[in-house]
């Protein structure tokens, strides 16, 4: 039995920390450096645009939002010049927003209010000002 297998890695994964300890010492085998990723596609004021959208109903003659409508409303609105249907995705799940599931809370009184998980907790009424 080797020693990748012993420890449940693959031979790669093993060579990989072999040679980040001939060349940085234990610390640096133990610890994968920051990788530097991609920036982010939107920037946090585009981002709150498009949740306020998202927020408020659908363009006239929609049901519902949709991934797809979402990128192209932000671009037809003017927030983004360009938006894929994978970036509005990974927003709406960064904010736990499931539009075309309706759990958005929606400023219109004596319409239902959906929970996270769908489900209906009621009828929101205008409140009443006692007089």
């Amino acid at each position: 039995m080797g020693a990748a297998e012993a420890v449940g890695v693959t031979q790669t994964t093993a060579r990989t920390v072999r040679r980040r300890y001939q060349q940085e010492g234990l610390v640096g085998a133990l610890h994968e450096r920051p990788r530097p990723g991609a920036a982010r596609l939107l920037t946090e004021r585009q981002a709150s645009e498009v949740v306020a959208m998202v927020c408020a109903p659908p363009p006239e003659g929609r049901g519902r939002w949709t991934v797809r409508l979402i990128a192209q409303e932000a671009v037809r609105r003017g927030f983004v010049a360009k938006v894929g249907r994978e970036t509005v995705r990974e927003l709406l799940l960064r904010h736990d927003l499931k539009p075309w599931r309706e759990n958005v809370v929606r400023a219109r009184t004596g319409h239902p209010v959906h929970r996270a998980h769908g489900g209906r907790s009621g009828v929101v009424r205008a409140a009443t000002v006692p007089g």
